[in-house]
């Protein structure tokens, strides 16, 4: 071969390979939080031998669980509020409702009235990479243009959606989720879009011969109360009886919210509850969710509805905190923490399950 025809050849070789992967690259989304979440399958199988010993509780069945509420903290803080919930979900594909955190909205100049989605062919797991759903482009050819943006950098800052995947992918190699992020809206306007998102899921099902709980699941991350002065809330305080004050408002909203009949009327009491503020009477906490729960909870209600007739019935798995929880003792990992945790700083989150009934 003659040497500028050899350069030639050289040069495209070099032109595909860097074209090839570049385009692979675009293919994964990238890990956010490789402090608080897990990402190797020997360590979060680490993880989980410890939850399985330690993680005590009252036992949930898994029988109609078709929908439920996440954390989304450091697995070293939360993994005994996530255990409860996630050893129950077998399904084949999980819905994601995540949250749009303030980072992200600085970032995006601040989107409201929309959902998020992004362009990625797979998220990483612990045990591989894990397929996005078709759903999730059936949504975007469905959905009408003025209800959602796509957003790969809005995705790729935010933490919500990523947290949940590595314990889906521990009980189910095969997963494949729809990753939806939740923008501020009002509750009318949540009303309209979840409508329509959920007529779009409940022909998906039917077209594909789907079981709610069985086949397909709704997921929604979301922690609750952040307190202390570096979130503006200390309604009560910053001694013990403070935060005993503060994790009993917590508990006594999901309580309210979750636990029995799922209705519109409590979905909309939940808004009134979370998206006040501290000063209000009885306070109102600072809750990473307050947007993603209410969406979330009105389209799973709605394609139940529409799947099949049923209502959800609802119940609060676990509440806890940092400052109650602290550091699991899990040793030899990668694993951290995100942030530190005291009687003036401290986080809580929740798991709880949706039965049919």
């Amino acid at each position: 071969m003659r040497p500028n025809l050899q350069l030639a050849v050289l040069v495209i070789f070099i032109l595909l390979v860097q074209r090839t992967g570049k385009i692979m690259a675009q293919e994964i989304r990238p890990i956010r939080d490789n402090v608080g979440f897990c990402w190797h399958a020997d360590e979060m199988n680490l993880l989980m031998k410890y939850l399985s010993s330690h993680a005590k509780g009252k036992e949930f069945p898994a029988g109609n669980l078709v929908a439920a509420i996440s954390p989304h903290d450091d697995y070293l803080y939360a993994g005994s509020v996530y255990y409860p919930l996630y050893k129950l979900i077998r399904t084949k594909e999980v819905v994601i409702f995540g949250v749009t955190h303030g980072t992200v909205r600085k970032a995006m100049n601040d989107p409201q009235n929309v959902l998020i989605f992004d362009d990625y062919k797979f998220w990483h797991g612990p045990y591989g990479n894990v397929s996005i759903s078709p759903l999730r482009e059936i949504i975007k050819d469905k959905l009408k243009g003025e209800d959602y943006i796509v957003s790969d950098k809005a995705q790729d800052i935010e933490h919500s959606i990523e947290a949940l995947v590595p314990f889906l992918q521990y009980y189910n190699r095969d997963i494949k989720i729809t990753p939806i992020m939740v923008t501020q809206m009002p509750f009318e306007r949540m009303e309209q879009v979840s409508d329509k998102l959920a007529k779009i899921i409940s022909g998906y099902i039917k077209q594909n011969n789907l079981k709610t709980g069985k086949d397909i699941f709704f997921l929604i991350s979301a922690d609750a109360d952040h307190y202390g002065k570096d979130f503006d809330n200390i309604p009560y305080g910053e001694d013990k009886k403070a935060h005993e004050e503060a994790a009993a408002n917590n508990v006594r909203i999901a309580k309210e919210t979750f636990d029995g009949i799922l209705s519109t009327e409590k979905i909309k009491n939940l808004t009134k509850e979370l998206w006040g503020t501290p000063s209000d009477n009885p306070p109102c906490p600072v809750w990473c969710g307050k947007f993603s729960v209410p969406f979330g909870l009105l389209t799973a209600a709605k394609v139940i509805k529409e799947s099949g007739g049923k209502n959800l019935s609802g119940k609060l798995f676990k509440y806890s905190d940092t400052y109650t929880e602290g550091v699991i003792p899990v040793k030899h990992t990668n694993l951290g923490t995100t942030a530190p945790f005291s009687l003036k700083h401290w986080c809580g989150w929740l798991s709880a399950g949706f039965y049919l009934k």
